[in-house]
């Protein structure tokens, strides 16, 4: 298993409860730019239109290689493969208790590409800020004590 792209802002700015692996739906181009590192997650997102999940808003550049692919979008919708019975429980969640559908890195496992996303709910600024004094003084215990021994 090998990680291709990972959403750095998701832990920071949401609590995330629950994670999820999906598979995506691309054609054999995007493939190619993904399996090469050009893949971008950051401000992208999963939505839910009819029953379906889509990864929303992630950037993946046209494969050099590729020629010249008429109308192609580099941010346009990407369906997600899962079972009909955790998109119906994912849906619920999303919908009633108002958590967002995070993706969190994009892999390979065995040969295919692999989504893992999480529910989160986001975080308010004072939390945002309790995360990051909460990092520094572990960073300083971990110092203290590496120089104490």
């Amino acid at each position: 298993m090998s990680v291709l792209a990972v959403n750095k802002r998701a832990s920071f700015d949401y609590d995330i409860s629950e994670k999820f692996e999906a598979g995506l739906v691309l054609r054999g181009y995007e493939v190619k730019s993904v399996k090469t590192g050009h893949i971008s997650l950051k401000g992208s997102f999963v939505t839910v239109k009819d029953e379906e999940l889509y990864l929303t808003n992630a950037n993946i550049p046209l494969y050099k290689h590729a020629g010249a692919i008429a109308n192609y979008d580099p941010t346009a919708p990407r369906k997600l493969l899962l079972h009909r019975a955790e998109i119906r429980t994912l849906i619920g969640k999303s919908r009633v208790e108002g958590l967002t559908l995070v993706p969190i890195r994009v892999y390979t496992k065995r040969g295919l590409l692999k989504l893992e996303f999480g529910i989160g709910k986001g975080r308010k600024k004072h939390d945002k800020r309790s995360v990051i004094q909460k990092r520094e003084s572990d960073r300083k215990i971990t110092r203290a004590l590496k120089n104490r021994i």
